[in-house]
């Protein structure tokens, strides 16, 4: 047995203490209320800390309940379990965190196969925070090559980038940021979309390329990618205008190669440079991880392309966004382990069912018109019949609001702004049961709607947020 001497008293020392873990005063946790817009002098223990954060998060609506965001809430146990193991990892180290980085390069090219790249080996991609970063990223390559083409013109001239009035905000935003002139081509009639035509007409040797949407917020609706094409194509056969095409498929690019396998919108079509859409919307994630794709090397100028060290090899990077968690890349690639095709495939057409049975009810109470019926997008909007004047789509949304129910009330952009619209946003987790419990409150709300003298919300701004 083996003999110890006592510790040397010079070289003793205390143990270390996380702060965390130190002494906190109880009585202080009962009698003094901490500040709300400064920082308390003393700690709180955490059960009192997790209190006062959870009394006041009570107040948030039902993210299951909401019916206006696309964005995933529902997961299953283990991807929650797996995004815990991974919320301290940074992803923008991937010389630190190697197999992280690998399941990102996994789900780059099982989306390149996916969006039938013509060489998934070849195609380029990169995660991103969601569909805005991505957006940011393809837009900025298309000025990139715009510029590496015209550097005899830039920067006198002006770059644009032509797209639908419909389009989200983060496009305005790239263009802001980016100082792109912003050509959008208006709504008329019924349709709620960019026209291929029109575009094509606002396009010049200014034009960096046009975006296409697989997929409005507006409205749930797919636009046509490969019209748009056949559009620049003619174009290009008449003036010489070669404009490349980014496809922002934020939703519709994780529904249609599912659901409508037969339509032409992806990198088989050759004017499709480029690719985005949102792992944290049809993708099935919780937020945030986006991913945008190029459809080879030259789609995507080399300069953009930061290059870091990984495993004594070279990663090349491109992004806005750095520090963030890894969690959600972890917990994309395990989705698509989980569902492959098929699994995908049940998801999402579980999903536009309920939109479109949920749709022809709404419709069949004779107080609505449906613009869209889910059966692109599991996405719907309505809005109130010809003939009902007691009430409009912002009282409607204000009242089902009481019940719990998230639905966004909102205009339409120019030339429609007359029109005012409710959009329900059918994910998976809102189940046929929800759906019907969601019907029977708006049924039972009309008999009080239809009893008012005049629509009671007239400041139509403060009704409701248009939420993407």
């Amino acid at each position: 047995m083996p003999l110890h001497e006592g510790p040397d008293p010079s070289t003793e020392r205390p143990l270390s203490v996380n702060p965390f873990y130190g002494e906190a005063n109880p009585v202080g946790g009962m009698s003094e209320a901490p500040p709300k817009h400064r920082l308390a002098d003393a700690p709180l223990p955490p059960m009192t800390a997790a209190q006062l954060v959870q009394d006041e998060l009570m107040l948030d609506g039902n993210s299951r309940l909401n019916l206006a965001t696309f964005v995933t809430t529902w997961m299953e146990p283990e991807a929650g379990v797996l995004m815990a193991e991974c919320r301290d990892k940074n992803m923008i180290d991937k010389d630190e965190y190697p197999r992280t980085a690998e399941l990102e390069r996994r789900c780059v090219a099982m989306l390149a196969d996916l969006w039938n790249a013509p060489d998934p080996s070849s195609a380029v991609g990169c995660s991103t925070t969601g569909s805005s970063e991505a957006c940011m990223l393809a837009g900025m390559a298309l000025k990139r090559r715009w510029t590496q083409r015209n550097k005899d013109r830039y920067p006198a001239a002006r770059p644009n980038l032509v797209m639908g009035v419909n389009v989200q905000v983060c496009w305005e935003k790239f263009c802001n940021f980016w100082e792109v002139e912003a050509r959008q081509v208006p709504m008329e009639g019924d349709r709620f979309h960019l026209d291929p035509q029109a575009a094509a007409e606002l396009c010049d040797e200014n034009t960096i390329g046009v975006v296409g949407i697989l997929g409005s917020t507006f409205d749930g609706s797919y636009e046509p990618i490969a019209d748009l094409c056949a559009a620049l194509d003619a174009l290009q056969e008449r003036t010489g205008l070669d404009i490349p095409v980014h496809v922002d498929g934020a939703s519709g690019a994780m529904v249609a190669p599912f659901l409508d396998p037969d339509l032409i919108w992806d990198f088989r079509l050759p004017r499709v440079a480029s690719i985005n859409t949102s792992g944290h919307k049809y993708g099935l994630v919780y937020p945030g991880v986006g991913w945008a794709l190029w459809r080879d090397k030259e789609a995507l100028p080399e300069e953009l392309v930061f290059r870091v060290n990984y495993l004594g090899g070279d990663m090349p990077t491109f992004a806005l966004n750095f520090s963030r968690p890894g969690a959600q890349v972890v917990a994309q690639y395990y989705t698509f382990l989980r569902l492959g095709r098929e699994g995908y495939r049940a998801v999402q057409q579980s999903t536009r069912d309920v939109a479109r049975g949920l749709a022809d009810r709404i419709e069949a109470l004779g107080d609505f018109t449906l613009l869209t019926r889910g059966d692109e997008l599991p996405v719907f909007a309505f809005t109130t019949a010809p003939g009902v004047e007691n009430y409009n789509a912002f009282d409607i949304s204000r009242r089902l609001r009481e019940h719990g129910w998230l639905v966004p009330a909102y205009t339409f952009p120019a030339n429609r702004e007359d029109l005012s619209v409710l959009r329900i946003v059918c994910r998976n987790g809102f189940s046929a049961d929800l759906a019907e419990l969601f019907l029977d409150d708006l049924t039972r709300l009309l008999p009080e709607l239809r009893s008012q003298p005049h629509p009671f919300t007239q400041d139509e701004q403060a009704a409701t947020g248009f939420h993407h």
